[in-house]
């Protein structure tokens, strides 16, 4: 406590640094941060990861069909099994986000869900805890691969393997973000732990009083505090201090605050990193101002990429016709603009692209019967154009 002491006393503190007290305060308040850290325990990277989970799990599952008119939409037993009710404790939305944090956050990479069917008709979708799952290469093999579910060898062609970030020497197998996050998982769980010591910490006074330490009240606690009462302490906010000018020198300090420490500045920079290596926009962790074209982009690469490697595995694993798939449906977590969607549509309903019911859909309205698609009568074929009325 000798440091310390002349730390806080002014005949010492002008031969102290910033950095000097920064150092000695940390030191003496013991916030080295020793030990393993968990990507799921750091706050900024479950965020990330959960609202990537949150926005995918969001998204409607569409069972599509390639006819001669183009891809369309079916719904059946199966579509509603798969986008509404994958199995009897789950919603679609709660079944997607374990799947997509898994394949992310806790499965490091890796993302199992088991089909159950009877006779050939799809039952349930489970998805399994990373905790219950091991993955064996095939001796041998870079190709070939076992999955474990509590210690039972399981076909990988059975189960649906959701699969972030392969790994470089088996493909097969996801990797994640462990590496790459792992320095800066420590450094804002330093940063902390190191704000919490400090807000914590009674090591902030902003004003010192010099007395003579001869004065025999000085000796004891109870002494000081009588000291403190009887000639520092006002009766009333505002009040003046009278005190011995042979005992006692006043001078005001600028205590130690956050800024000295730059945790602000150091914060917010990991915390850009772990938005930039996620793959999310620096706002969604507090960091920067909301910008529409920066969340469609994110929308249209992050999400929709996580989202089509989703889709092509259901669709695998599921979908035993070679005419069906399975697409989850991005543009519906795109910000568009309303009045800019509408003067499309109603563009397109001028020539025969869209109808009244299809403008009336994207503008959150019922339908009203209005199935027909009209044109302005001056949009014609050009092999018509001297069939007009007018010229007749």
């Amino acid at each position: 406590m000798g440091k310390l002491k002349d730390f806080f006393f002014p005949q010492k503190r002008e031969e102290l640094t910033t950095k000097d007290s920064i150092a000695l305060w940390m030191k003496d308040c013991d916030i080295c941060c020793a030990g393993y850290t968990r990507l799921s325990d750091n706050p900024e990277i479950q965020t990330a990861c959960l609202r990537i989970a949150e926005l995918i799990g969001s998204m409607t599952i569409y069972l599509m069909a390639n006819t001669e008119k183009g891809d369309e939409r079916i719904i059946n037993e199966l579509s509603r099994r798969i986008d509404i009710a994958p199995n009897g404790n789950m919603t679609r939305s709660h079944w997607m986000i374990a799947n997509v944090m898994n394949m992310l956050l806790y499965g490091r990479g890796n993302g199992i869900c088991v089909p159950h069917t009877y006779e050939g008709i799809l039952q349930s979708l489970e998805p399994i805890s990373a905790s219950r799952v091991e993955f064996q290469p095939v001796p041998g093999s870079y190709r070939d691969y076992r999955v474990l579910i509590d210690g039972i060898q399981k076909d990988p062609a059975n189960l649906m393997h959701f699969v972030y970030n392969p790994d470089p020497l088996y493909l097969w197998k996801g990797q994640g973000v462990t590496v790459t996050l792992k320095d800066i998982a420590n450094n804002l769980k330093q940063a902390q732990k190191t704000e919490n010591a400090f807000m914590s910490s009674e090591w902030k006074p902003s004003i010192i009083v010099k007395v003579d330490a001869l004065t025999d009240e000085f000796s004891s606690p109870e002494g000081r505090q009588k000291l403190l009462e009887s000639y520092v302490k006002p009766s009333q906010t505002g009040e003046p201090w009278l005190i011995p000018a042979e005992q006692f020198q006043v001078e005001q300090v600028r205590p130690l605050t956050l800024a000295d420490l730059a945790i602000k500045d150091t914060v917010e920079l990991d915390k850009k990193t772990v938005a930039a290596v996620i793959g999310v926009p620096a706002f969604l962790l507090g960091v920067g101002e909301y910008k529409r074209e920066e969340w469609n982009t994110f929308v249209q690469t992050k999400v929709r990429a996580i989202a089509q490697n989703i889709q092509q595995e259901m669709t695998r694993c599921l979908i035993i016709s070679p005419k069906w798939y399975l697409k989850l449906n991005y543009w519906s977590l795109m910000d568009f603009d309303l009045k800019a969607v509408s003067d499309i549509l109603l563009a397109g309903a001028d020539h025969g692209f869209v109808n009244g019911d299809e403008w009336r859909d994207r503008m959150n309205l019922a339908p009203a019967g209005l199935k027909e698609y009209n044109v302005l009568e001056n949009y014609i074929p050009i092999d018509k154009t001297g069939d007009q009325k007018k010229l007749t």
